[in-house]
């Protein structure tokens, strides 16, 4: 994945503070909660030596008047003496802890982990009247976050019925009810493409009752149906109904990340037969500094020895980062952007 956009978090130079602040569950006192957990990070940013117009640019950031979601849905904060340069949702699994780290480098492996699991979705739940169509950012082990659904149906607003008897009737109607369900499937699929153009999602699900699924489902473009994913699970109509469409995402979506993770070490694995690859610390890190890493492959679970660095040289030098759940010497890997001779070349 590339995470150029991070780059201006490297370049503006440290010392920084990295702060993680878990999600928790809802509670009455998330306020009281919030500033204890805090003031214990504070105090250890302090003692490793961050001044504190840093860390008041943090106050700023967790101690707010609706505290509310910083608790339930976590942070990532990272900042230096200039103030904040990322905040962001941080979807750490219950129990895994707060932290704060304070260096030359902002320690972001845990981040980018979070990140190469996530996925964006586009979520169609389809009906005959059109289908609620939902954005999603989806990893395997989280709840997903959501931006709020919308009905999409098309211009013609006449109701779908069936009539009792008659067979001219019911021809002359059923043929009226297929081009109104149709005109409501291609409008669903004109929105879908929009989104697609806009947003660049990992993934299209497509869900609902089947014949609402099977009439989107042939209006949708060649580039939606390329990263189209059909599930039968569920629908929107009740709570039941949520939660098996939820666990059917997240079930796909596991399936995606472990693809991922499996591409990558493929890759690493063709790369190393063409001698355009290395793995350990000290290839890495040498490979990164000369700016030869084409792709940074980490652990998935585990963090190396001096990972922030090698992390922040690969990002400064346009590298992709993944992950590769496959054992790597020291945890690290890299495929180059030329062969090894010429990439560790004295």
């Amino acid at each position: 994945m590339n995470y150029s956009h991070l780059r201006t978090i490297y370049e503006k130079g440290g010392p920084y503070a990295t702060v993680y602040l878990e999600g928790r569950s809802p509670s009455a006192d998330a306020a009281t909660q919030i500033r204890l957990r805090w003031e214990e990070l504070r105090e250890q940013l302090s003692d490793n030596g961050a001044d504190e117009s840093l860390l008041e640019s943090i106050d700023a950031v967790v101690l707010v008047d609706e505290p509310t979601e910083v608790h339930t849905d976590g942070r990532i904060i990272v900042a230096t003496s200039e103030g904040v340069l990322l905040d962001e949702h941080w979807d750490a699994a219950l129990g895994d802890g707060d932290a704060a780290h304070y260096g030359q480098v902002p320690e972001l492996g845990a981040f980018l982990r979070q990140e190469s699991r996530q996925f964006d979705v586009i979520l169609v739940i389809a009906g005959q009247d059109g289908a609620t169509v939902r954005e999603l950012s989806v990893t395997p082990d989280r709840e997903r976050s959501e931006n709020d659904g919308v009905h999409v149906t098309g211009d013609n607003d006449e109701e779908i019925n069936k009539p009792r008897r008659g067979a001219y009737s019911h021809n002359q109607i059923r043929r009226r009810v297929d081009e109104i369900i149709k005109d409501h499937a291609r409008t669903v699929a004109d929105f879908v493409d929009r989104l697609i153009t806009e947003h660049a999602p990992d993934a299209l699900v497509l869900a609902g009752e089947v014949q609402g699924r099977t009439v989107v489902k042939a209006e949708l473009s060649v580039r939606a149906e390329e990263m189209l994913h059909e599930i039968s699970e569920g629908g929107d109509e009740d709570a039941g109904a949520e939660e098996a469409t939820d666990v059917a995402i997240r079930t796909l979506v596991t399936r995606l990340a472990e693809e991922r993770e499996a591409e990558n070490s493929d890759r690493l694995g063709e790369s190393k037969a063409h001698d355009r690859a290395v793995e350990g610390r000290a290839e890495v890190e040498k490979a990164v500094r000369r700016g030869a890493v084409a792709t940074l492959l980490l652990d998935d679970a585990e963090a190396s020895e001096g990972e922030a660095e090698i992390v922040a040289e690969a990002i400064l030098s346009s590298a992709e980062i993944g992950l590769s759940h496959d054992p790597m010497s020291d945890g690290i890997a890299a495929i180059l952007r030329y062969d090894v001779g010429a990439a560790l070349a004295d």
